[in-house]
């Protein structure tokens, strides 16, 4: 099966100029689409909150994956190693039209597969390290860790108490609400909502 992907981030971009080079790199490379996967919806979504999630799911080997460029499937390299990843142990071949990227079963495609997975494996380890000097610091300064009283009672929220600092740190980083989230046991929304109600807001000097 050879899908064809596409994503915009908004109702006012048209999936027309995705669809468009998909179907002449197939035209001109004499294949077929078997099905096509469309949404609307932004890049730093989770995958697995996504249509290309339930694709991820269901791909076998030998199938293909096809489109525009690496940034359709998603917009921090985290997310796309860990995408292709998925694909290279299914032995789903990824194309990309305007990156160039011919990523299959041969050898050059299964080193690449290593190093993705490498690759992700190393950040997951450092995003985790840092969260944890981050807590050990604020710990050792005193910082009360729990949930201070009059904050938000929701459960998730109540992981959050206390972390403000780290979570702005890690933003100005630029990682992902995603990326956080996982790291710190919650949902992206959570996360999301605690940083616009608590952090966004706050001058540094109040989080310290």
């Amino acid at each position: 099966m050879i899908y064809g992907y596409i994503r915009v981030s908004s109702d006012k971009q048209t999936v027309e100029n995705q669809r468009f080079e998909i179907t002449e790199f197939c035209r001109v490379n004499n294949l077929s689409i078997d099905g096509w996967i469309e949404e609307t919806i932004s890049g730093t979504k989770a995958y697995s909150k996504r249509r290309l999630g339930k694709l991820l799911k269901r791909i076998k080997k030998g199938d293909a994956i096809i489109c525009s460029e690496l940034s359709r499937l998603g917009r921090s390299l985290f997310m796309i190693m860990e995408i292709l990843s998925i694909c290279m142990k299914k032995c789903c071949r990824v194309w990309t039209i305007k990156d160039g990227y011919r990523l299959g079963d041969d050898i050059q495609s299964k080193i690449l597969a290593f190093a993705f997975g490498l690759s992700a494996e190393i950040e997951r380890n450092l995003i985790s390290q840092r969260t944890k000097e981050a807590l050990a610091r604020l710990k050792a300064e005193g910082k009360l860790l729990g949930r201070p009283v009059g904050r938000c009672s929701d459960k998730q929220c109540y992981k959050l108490h206390g972390k403000e600092k780290l979570i702005r740190q890690m933003r100005e980083d630029g990682y992902s609400f995603y990326q956080i989230s996982k790291n710190l046991g919650v949902s992206r929304n959570t996360v999301r909502r605690y940083y616009a109600r608590f952090i966004k807001n706050q001058p540094s000097c109040e989080l310290s």
